[in-house]
């Protein structure tokens, strides 16, 4: 009798989560596309109308990563008192609010002004805030949501980019800024008001300011050593991508063809996690993603295109896998309490490594070889995988 009665309830768990994954895949969707990967559409000719350079201009933006990095701490501990809802509805606002301070802005004060409230906005809102939203609402079994978050929201980058590229040939980059305001608040704000249910607030009694277990500091300081290490090169490739495979012999147009291949590579690597991640332990997964970037680089020894299009798929690949881990790996190495708190303090590096990578990267781009640049990215990557092997889950011995 209770084998029946159980499986409409297991249904309508399954129907939730998939609501919650879908729900929040398309509020990340959103708030990346409409601030994250806006430097990309506007820097030039904001640049141009401001009279600055696109130095400076694009300088903003990596201001707002250090304005994120300081507020994600802050935002996690929120987070585990109260609950995501509010933060995710908190961030569209700020977001919004700083998005129409570019929009409205005459100088580089303004400028700044508005992705210093965009930074704490991203802070608010951005992958860490709505992992933690799952975490705190499904607790151990957000790993399924939190993949199904990354793999909607893959699209972000490759949406926003055309979208943005054929609004602002009508509305002017003032215009899109203003219009990115107003679908923030007229689009993702109800969607998040209306879909994603609130999580019960924590009493105090349940932070983790108690005696951590042996070992924590270690897995926290290899955890964010990884994360870090990876995003500091993946912003410095961000930058470069198209420079580098030039730089490598080829053409304009194939150096164009293969870059556009990391973005679907991200999205290949996320289904292909979403379909093993029942047949092989999380931290294998891991390690085995880690590997694929430095397993790229050496293709590139081979020369050629089709080289330079491997090393771009199993990049991507790796990235894709790699956001998904950012959030499974914290909530199952140090569990659901807290688990806003420890993403908001692994958010610090990871931002900051962001931020600095593009300007400290620079001269490197300058003085080595395009292949060069590519081989040593590569094997700091392989570094950054080895940071995965010394960690255990709870309870386990091995992976």
């Amino acid at each position: 009798m209770s084998e029946p009665a159980a499986r409409p309830m297991l249904s309508g768990m399954s129907r939730s989560r998939f609501q919650l994954g879908a729900v929040l895949g398309v509020n990340q969707t959103l708030s990346w596309g409409m601030t994250f990967y806006l430097p990309a559409i506007v820097a030039g000719p904001a640049a141009e109308s401001l009279g600055q350079t696109p130095f400076r201009v694009l300088g903003a933006f990596s201001w707002s990563l250090l304005v994120s990095a300081f507020f994600a701490p802050h935002v996690g501990r929120w987070i585990d008192r109260h609950g995501g809802r509010g933060s995710l509805l908190a961030s569209v606002i700020v977001m919004a609010a700083g998005l129409a301070v570019l929009g409205v802005g005459q100088n580089l004060a303004f400028w700044f002004l508005g992705w210093t409230i965009i930074g704490a906005g991203m802070a608010m809102g951005l992958y860490d805030a709505a992992f933690a939203t799952a975490g705190g609402l499904l607790g151990q079994d957000a790993g399924p949501v939190i993949t199904g978050i990354t793999l909607v929201a893959g699209f972000a980058s490759t949406l926003f980019w055309t979208l943005g590229s054929l609004l602002i040939a009508s509305l002017g980059w003032r215009g899109l800024l203003l219009a990115y305001a107003g679908g923030m608040l007229l689009v993702n704000l109800p969607m998040v008001w209306l879909l994603v249910p609130p999580a019960p607030p924590r009493p105090r009694s349940a932070e983790v300011n108690g005696p951590r277990p042996p070992g924590h500091a270690r897995t926290v300081a290899l955890v964010a050593g990884f994360f870090a290490v990876r995003w500091f090169l993946t912003s410095a490739i961000a930058v470069n991508v198209l420079d580098l495979f030039r730089g490598i012999g080829l053409s304009a147009a194939e150096a164009i063809g293969i870059a556009a291949l990391v973005g679907p590579s991200q999205v290949a690597g996320r289904i292909m996690e979403w379909l093993l991640g029942g047949r092989f332990g999380l931290l294998n997964r891991a390690r085995v993603a880690a590997l694929l970037y430095p397993l790229g680089a050496v293709l590139l020894l081979a020369g050629g295109p089709y080289a330079a299009a491997g090393f771009a798929v199993l990049y991507g690949m790796s990235n894709g896998i790699m956001t998904i881990n950012r959030g499974t790996l914290p909530l199952a190495l140090f569990g659901a309490q807290g688990y806003a708190r420890i993403l908001g303090w692994l958010a610090v590096p990871v931002q900051l490594a962001q931020a600095i990578a593009p300007s400290v990267t620079a001269p490197l781009v300058d003085m080595l070889t395009a292949q060069q640049v590519l081989l040593l990215s590569g094997a700091a990557a392989g570094v950054a995988a080895l940071f995965l092997l010394p960690l255990r889950l709870p309870g386990k011995s091995r992976a």
